[in-house]
């Protein structure tokens, strides 16, 4: 037999977790071939991999590369650190259903992750107008969609602040049968974000209730993840316990110094829901440092008429006053990402192009700069970018992470948000994977390479219902990574953010080279992956 592509003298990491072992890995058709080490084997292309290792193509479960879908800055942060598949629309956030009306609010509230939007955009008013949109997008990566409970409401009540009506409820029930219907692998909501904060239990639930039917999962952004994580948590396991739904909490942490350590008591709870059957899981990104909008510093009761409206707020010298009282005050009621980096200085701004004098500096420096009081630095930032702001919090410990990545239901993903090469973003764009190595393997052995490997491929393909991939087996898509151990590793950090990472050799994906010589070939050969029961 000849094969597409022949991979020896390599150390194979099969992604099940087992001791690594030598051979050969071979790419027909798409689909993997494991050979012996000896003998000689007639193949299109050899890659000699002498002391490399070869394992499964990384599989990232929360990604936000949905909006930019199909480019190439997008594409590359991927393939870059070793990712061949990814499941986008997390947090509430994917790019359907869209109601024409409402547009404007969505295209508002996606900003975070994306400076432009495709032409088509209004005609995204179903999964099955989206899917066949995504399929026309060549890309070298493959890509899983969740709809989100953010897009979801914003199509049906706008920003409205109250429980749905039946007939409000019934209408998001529909559109979620149809996005399961058509291949959609669940929902997401952002229980911090606009308008999803606005949503009680019983409605999420109701939502469950249709993708348990078809076997679907539900990942959660809880309604908070610091010092009502708890409560958080367990609000989200009793969606699963109503439904039976699959949950799969999101960038599992812990933040606010005043409760570091409390991952002790969230992964009991986890551990005691799976002992009483609810089928749980949770992501992580190796990082102490979180990034999302600079605007979930207010409460959330201030964006009822969307970011604009919040804006209008700091714009006026009372509501200003009010808001900034809010948000010193730990009593206020909503997951303060202020409170929680310890004020403003342990929020950087990342990303704000019309005051870019602020761009990789703390807010307090760029008070201090400007002889002002932060929070009104906050708003003059806020203000000049119409709210479309990005910042990173310092707001966790590293006993935390570690004890959170070396649970047995937790898996790397990257929540990777990128608009340009020249965005400035989180480092876990780019580096999230290779340091997942470098970090919890290499630097501080958490745990073996092999388990590793496992957390990013196998383990994650069982818990998001992806059929045929994390393994290398006979039959399965021939989705592989070549890498050297010793000198993988991260470089993108808080300030260089969007830097390819070392160490990475080869990325194949359906037997296809997309990666080499820490550039993109050029071949495309990702696919739009729909969900199966």
């Amino acid at each position: 037999m000849k094969y597409d592509l022949v991979i020896e003298n390599t150390a194979i990491i099969d992604g099940s977790g087992a001791p690594a072992f030598a051979g050969k890995v071979a790419a027909r058709d798409g689909k993997l071939y494991i050979l012996p080490e000896e003998g000689d084997v007639d193949a299109v292309r050899k890659i000699d991999a002498k002391g490399q290792y070869t394992c499964p193509g990384f599989i990232d479960p929360h990604s936000h590369g949905d909006v930019p879908l199909g480019a190439e800055y997008a594409s590359l942060s991927k393939i870059s650190q070793g990712i061949t598949t990814h499941v986008a629309g997390m947090c509430g956030f994917s790019m359907f259903p869209v109601n024409p009306e409402n547009l404007g609010l969505l295209q508002e509230s996606l900003g975070l992750l994306g400076n432009a939007f495709p032409e088509e955009m209004d005609t995204f008013t179903s999964c099955e107008n989206f899917l066949r949109y995504s399929d026309t997008v060549k890309r070298p990566e493959n890509t899983m969609f969740l709809i989100g409970h953010v897009t979801l409401r914003v199509a049906v009540m706008g920003y409205a602040d109250r429980v749905p009506e039946k007939a409000e409820l019934e209408q998001m029930k529909g559109l979620l049968r149809e996005a399961m219907e058509h291949g959609a692998a669940g929902l997401s909501s952002g229980l911090v974000y606009v308008p999803s904060a606005y949503a009680q239990e019983e409605e999420l639930a109701e939502l469950c209730k249709v993708v348990a039917e078809y076997g679907g999962i539900y990942t959660t952004h809880m309604r908070d993840e610091a010092a009502k994580s708890i409560q958080s948590l367990k609000e989200a396991i009793s969606v699963a316990k109503k439904t039976g739904v699959r949950l799969i909490i999101s960038h599992h942490k812990i933040q606010g110094r005043q409760n570091w350590g409390m991952s002790k008591q969230t992964l009991e709870v986890i551990h005691q829901a799976i002992a009483e059957g609810v089928r749980i899981s949770c992501d992580q990104y190796p990082y102490t440092a979180s990034m999302t909008h600079l605007s979930v510093c207010a409460p959330p009761k201030y964006f009822t008429n969307g970011l604009s409206g919040m804006l209008e707020y700091l714009k006026d010298p009372k509501m200003r006053e009010e808001i900034k009282r809010e948000m010193n005050d730990p009593a206020t009621p909503y997951d303060n990402f202020y409170l929680h980096a310890g004020g403003w200085e342990g929020v950087l701004i990342s990303c704000a192009p019309q005051y870019p004098e602020a761009e990789g500096k703390l807010v307090s420096e760029v008070a201090k700069e400007k002889g002002q009081d932060p929070f009104d630095t906050f708003c003059d930032i806020m203000i000049a970018n119409h709210g479309v702001v990005t910042a990173i919090y310092f707001t966790m410990s590293e006993e935390d992470v570690f004890r959170i990545i070396q649970d047995e239901n937790v898996v790397v993903g990257t929540d990777g948000i990128i608009k340009s090469m020249d965005d400035k973003a989180h480092p876990r764009a780019f580096g999230s994977f290779p340091r997942a190595i470098r970090y919890f393997v290499r630097e501080n052995h958490l745990m073996p390479l092999e388990a590793m490997i496992r957390k990013m491929t196998s383990l994650t393909a069982e818990k998001n219902g992806i059929p045929n991939k994390g393994l290398i087996r006979d039959g399965y898509d021939a989705d592989l990574v070549i890498f050297d151990y010793e000198t993988i590793t991260d470089r993108a950090d808080y300030i260089h953010s969007n830097v390819t990472a070392d160490g990475i050799d080869y990325v194949i994906v359906g037997g296809q080279i997309v990666y080499h010589d820490k550039k993109l070939t050029g071949a495309t050969p990702g696919k739009s992956i729909r969900f199966q029961r």
